[in-house]
């Protein structure tokens, strides 16, 4: 029996974002695979935590502190203290064997205790410009080279990560193990909920979704472009809205402008957010799902949208276009006419939609979140 701390500061996000829900379900699916080890959840806030989920279990015990975050982030990153590990043994009595971090964060641990950490992308060192002055200043501090090759085992989330990885930190292919992500395969929509959904968010009959936070590295701006061109040179698809659904993040105001700004600003919506019970009808409800980011690790949203029912346009780099396949039509990001032309495909071709929904509904029973905990728990042991 081994005694494991799990790093659960992601889910004090007041959202889930893929972070956080990676997290979550991937711990769940540890647990419902795991009848031998204890594990406890460690985390810390200075206010009342955030509605963490529930785990029922005599085996998991709850750890939080009450430490001021930049405090504790700050003496942590410069003095190597305190000791979580130690921090918690003390608290329950026991020495911890094993720490599992599912996202990089300010960490101090002990040397002797198995240090596993989950990475899901190297967008801050390869694309610094995606982010704001303050989130790289958080990123230096966070050093994520030595971060990396302080920890036993990485838990890279593709291929592309995996690779990344070896390439960017120069670490060894050993040391790196892929384990994908699930998602869920089985969201059920049904006539009657599609139309209380469209009455709750106002949708219109006919719409191309985007969902997901609103910042530079998501390509959005692109996304609304590649709409103009679509409305204003394919006369059969002139009926169709752009909804740009999700979070504001870093510069969300230049997005803002652009669709402002934009010739049929008239038929472009943002939505700032969607429940996550609404959200596999949200998708089912769409023309077609678009997401040409310019980097991700893994990207969930897509997954999703095949789930539902909706057919996808993608970006071909990074790890979308691994984790997607021929599944969806992928896309050079960096081209509007390619991206606009992709949408056209499937709004106009009835066959070739059908087609790329039935192969999204095959792919995404890949991923799944029982065969991410099975792997996970080997890593852990």
């Amino acid at each position: 029996m081994a005694n494991v701390i799990v790093d659960i500061r992601p889910l004090m996000e007041r959202h889930r974002t893929g972070v956080s829900v990676y997290t979550e379900n991937t711990l769940r699916s540890v647990l419902e695979r795991d009848q031998k080890n204890k594990y406890f959840l460690f985390y810390n806030s200075f206010k009342s935590p955030a509605d963490l989920p529930k785990f029922n279990r005599s085996d998991v015990f709850y750890c939080g502190f009450r430490y001021p975050n930049k405090i504790l982030n700050l003496t942590m990153r410069f003095l190597g203290w305190p000791k979580v590990d130690k921090m918690v043994g003390k608290k329950f009595h026991i020495k911890a064997d094993v720490f599992w971090m599912p996202n990089w964060q300010f960490i101090a641990l002990s040397k002797n205790i198995k240090k596993i950490l989950t990475v899901h992308d190297l967008s801050p060192l390869l694309y610094p410009d995606f982010f704001s002055l303050k989130r790289r200043l958080w990123h230096k501090l966070i050093n994520t080279p030595k971060l990396c090759r302080t920890f036993d085992r990485l838990i890279a989330v593709s291929e592309n990560t995996k690779n990344d990885l070896i390439k960017t930190l120069g670490l060894s292919e050993e040391k790196v193990t892929v384990v994908y992500p699930g998602t869920n395969s089985q969201l059920e929509t049904h006539n009657l909920k599609l139309e209380t959904i469209k009455t709750k968010y106002n949708l219109p009959d006919k719409f191309i979704l985007y969902l997901g936070t609103l910042e530079p590295r998501k390509n959005i701006i692109g996304i609304i472009t590649a709409f103009e061109k679509l409305i204003n040179c394919r006369l059969p698809v002139a009926g169709c809205q752009l909804i740009l659904a999700g979070p504001r993040g870093w510069l969300y105001e230049d997005i803002y402008r652009a669709a402002k700004q934009s010739p049929v600003a008239d038929k472009i919506r943002f939505i700032n957010y969607v429940a996550e019970d609404d959200k596999p009808t949200f998708y089912a409800a769409a023309e077609l799902f678009i997401f040409p980011s310019f980097y991700e690790g893994f990207g969930f949203p897509p997954l999703e949208a095949m789930a539902a029912g909706t057919p996808v346009v993608a970006s071909l780099g990074s790890s979308v276009g691994e984790i997607l396949g021929d599944a969806a039509l992928l896309v050079d990001p960096y081209n509007t006419n390619e991206i606009a032309g992709a949408m056209e495909q499937i709004l106009t071709d009835e066959g070739l939609k059908n087609k790329l929904i039935e192969r999204g509904r095959e792919l995404v029973k890949r991923y799944s979140w029982g065969k991410c905990g099975e792997e996970i728990l080997k890593n852990l042991q």
